[in-house]
């Protein structure tokens, strides 16, 4: 085909949409019990996911998990794996709070998967979860305890950049949990954030709130926790806290990350297995 001054015209073929890099990452730690302390058995690392091991003086061992990509975003996903062997403690706990930034489509996955073995004990305390304005986020939570094994999970969200005045209403969160013990699944619950009013505006779920958090407790003496957790709970605070066989489970919801941090923290203290958050909590 020729134009009107002779030249051979130009076909432009369709091309291809780019395709955008992703982060992926995977980290695995095993420790086991010995002679009164806990030992690092197994450390595996790749990708954007990273562990640090810092000194303990409680017998325990501590891994900070480290998303060396600064943020997720969609299409991004990290497998987390930590297995604490018999008589072993592992306190797991992240660098600083996760970032979910703005998704062209797919969804960004965590999955995290916690093995706890004889009389051993995992506290999985990772800082709070930021959802920016267009962030998807799908995370899985699943853990094997054994009978006589103890478990302390926390997850917070913060919904939008409060400094820059963002609710991120348009962000979407699914967020599954999965606890057996002794092969027998006892806890499982589901969270689905979306653009939803009522879900964000509803008396019965976040009631104008932009952060909230789950703490679970399993143990042989959870029940017992109870009361003193209640008294740890501000009076007029959307919070509650129950018990009911070897589980101790409370919600709370705030304002702020800041306003939920101050409610979460005494409670967290409390029960976990050194008598105290993390360092990288207070920094």
């Amino acid at each position: 085909m020729t134009n009107s001054m002779g030249a051979a015209a130009i076909r432009l073929e369709p091309t291809a949409p780019p395709v955008m890099q992703r982060a992926r990452g995977a980290g695995r730690i095993l420790v086991a019990g010995d002679d009164g302390r806990t030992r690092l058995r197994t450390l595996y690392q790749e990708g954007c996911a990273k562990l640090r091991l810092p000194n303990t003086h409680d017998g325990s061992v501590q891994a900070v998990l480290i998303n060396t990509a600064g943020g997720l975003t969609g299409g991004d996903r990290i497998d987390w794996q930590a297995e604490a062997g018999a008589h072993a403690r592992l306190v797991l706990t992240t660098q600083a709070c996760e970032r979910l930034y703005r998704s062209t489509g797919p969804d960004a996955v965590v999955e995290t998967r916690l093995t706890v073995g004889e009389n051993a004990r995992i506290d999985w305390l990772p800082q709070e979860t930021i959802l920016f304005s267009g962030s998807r986020l799908r995370r899985a939570l699943s853990v094997d305890l054994a009978p006589d094994a103890t478990f302390l999970a926390v997850e917070s969200i913060i919904l939008g950049r409060e400094a820059m005045g963002e609710d991120a209403r348009d962000a979407h969160l699914f967020d599954t949990w999965r606890i057996r013990v002794g092969g027998r699944l006892v806890h499982a619950e589901a969270n689905r954030i979306d653009g939803d009013t009522w879900s964000r505006d509803g008396l019965a779920a976040l009631a104008g709130n932009r952060a909230f958090a789950t703490i679970l407790l399993i143990a042989p003496d959870a029940a017992r926790r109870l009361d003193a957790v209640r008294a740890l709970l501000p009076a007029k605070s959307l919070s509650a806290a129950s018990a009911v066989a070897g589980r101790l489970v409370i919600r709370a919801a705030a304002p702020s990350g800041l306003a939920l941090r101050r409610i979460i923290a005494p409670i967290l203290n409390q029960l976990s297995g050194a008598g105290s958050l993390p360092r990288l909590w207070h920094l």
